[in-house]
């Protein structure tokens, strides 16, 4: 187990030519005719990549561990990165056709690389190698792209605001009782004033691609739909960045301050005492807060409208087979086991959200934090409405400026005029390379 630091102002480059990268490799193929079952006298071994931190390295091996007791000829070598390093570095191995075995994935990439036929398909081994017993249709849907199942779902997961109430006891401020987004600002700046700038409220929510997706759902729109078309114009951007600059003016934490604790986020660092995100970062949030932190609060998030179904549940992430592996049943074994055991359940917790696979969910033995994710998700059930498509090609790409331009806002070197003309520059060349 090793974990590859990256450079972060490499990803700025790789993100701008991965559609040329992927377009290398259109002419992958699939498996062809599959096999539907393993040999187990077959000594393979797999490279199995995914992103997380050392609390997830160490589920992992504790998972990998069980797999390599049931399948002993079966070695697995794993990796793990960051985030955008990750993508930065599966993007350079697709242009050169050596993408790992198994993969962990998000799905804002599911389509690009389905498309590229860099994904193997899985048709072929589920309901034998890959039991579909445990997993819901839905479950099962949430991986097809043009009707090819190329990721099976390991969890579900929604969109929250997770407070820190050791540090809001420090600070002597009340837990967020909810609002809309103004109320969230004051609540913030409440918390900062009494920090004395040891603590701040948390983060500039703009920076996040995601705040202004559940903005526009709650107004009836949407980020993309399945033709790619936005559900958006530039006045309306500007005016999600625009809403930023008040809090960005000493109410959430300095950028600088972030860039000194990275890759730690500023709530992992006990710096901020809020953080809008995936409800299954609670459980890493917690490793790297240490023994000193046992608790943290997870709300809904902030009201755009009230009655609006502007949240939804999406797979917190996926498990994928590259197109061009040498052991398409050994690693249709691998995903099975880590979609569907329960003792990868007992490993992970809700570290990768709630188990969408019933066997798996039965395995884990929910900590209070995976009883207080479930609890959150059953409350924000009046929120919920249909997932959005598959993100379109290219959405990664796009996600990561969203998340690059954030940066240069919060440190002031670009005006909101500049980063909307920066983004649709952007998604014009995602949209119509």
């Amino acid at each position: 187990m090793f974990n590859i630091r990256s450079s972060r102002t490499a990803v700025t480059a790789v993100a701008l030519t991965a559609a040329a990268a992927l377009a290398l490799t259109g002419c992958a193929s699939g498996s062809g005719d599959a096999a539907t079952t393993y040999d187990p006298d077959e000594k393979v071994t797999l490279n199995f990549a995914f992103w997380g931190n050392d609390v997830r390295a160490a589920m992992y091996d504790e998972a990998f561990a069980a797999f390599e007791e049931e399948y002993p000829n079966i070695t697995v070598n794993s990796s793990f990165l960051g985030f955008p390093e990750f993508w930065e570095k599966r993007q350079t191995e697709a242009a050169g056709g050596g993408l790992p075995d198994v993969m962990q994935f998000d799905y804002s990439y599911l389509r690009q690389y389905s498309q590229n036929n860099l994904l193997l398909d899985l048709e072929p081994y589920l309901g034998n190698i890959i039991d579909t017993e445990p997993l819901s249709e839905n479950i099962l849907g949430i991986g097809v792209v043009n009707g090819v199942t190329t990721g099976i779902a390991t969890s579900t997961n929604a969109w929250g605001l997770y407070t820190n109430p050791k540090l809001l006891e420090q600070v002597g401020v009340e837990e967020f009782a909810g609002g809309d987004w103004e109320d969230y600002d004051d609540w913030m700046k409440s918390v900062t004033d009494a920090g004395g700038g040891t603590v701040w409220g948390g983060t500039d929510y703009t920076g996040r691609i995601q705040n202004f997706e559940i903005q526009l759902r709650a107004e009836g729109s949407y980020l993309f739909n399945d033709d790619a078309e936005p559900g958006f114009d530039e006045a309306r951007l500007a005016e999600f960045w625009e809403s930023g600059v008040a809090a960005r003016d000493g109410i959430v934490i300095p950028q600088q301050r972030l860039e000194e604790v990275y890759p730690l986020s500023g709530f992992d660092s006990a710096l901020t005492a809020s953080e809008l995100t995936w409800d299954n970062f609670g459980a890493g949030y917690l490793g790297n807060l240490g023994a000193d932190y046992t608790e943290l609060g997870l709300v809904a998030p902030p009201v755009t409208e009230e009655g609006a179904k502007d949240l939804y549940l999406k797979p917190s992430m996926l498990h994928t087979i590259s197109s061009k592996t040498d052991h398409p049943e050994a690693a249709a074994t691998l995903l099975n086991f880590l979609v569907n055991s329960p003792e990868v359940g007992a490993a992970f917790g809700t570290n990768r959200g709630l188990p969408a696979s019933t066997t798996q969910l039965e395995g884990a033995e929910l900590d209070p934090l995976g009883e207080q994710i479930r609890a959150y998700e059953e409350s924000i059930a009046d929120r919920l409405g249909d997932a959005p498509p598959v993100p379109i090609v290219g959405f990664g790409t796009l996600e990561e400026k969203f998340r690059l331009i954030g940066q240069e806002l919060a440190f002031g070197t670009l005006s909101v005029d500049d980063a909307v003309s920066q983004f649709f520059g952007e998604m014009d060349v995602v949209l119509n390379q």
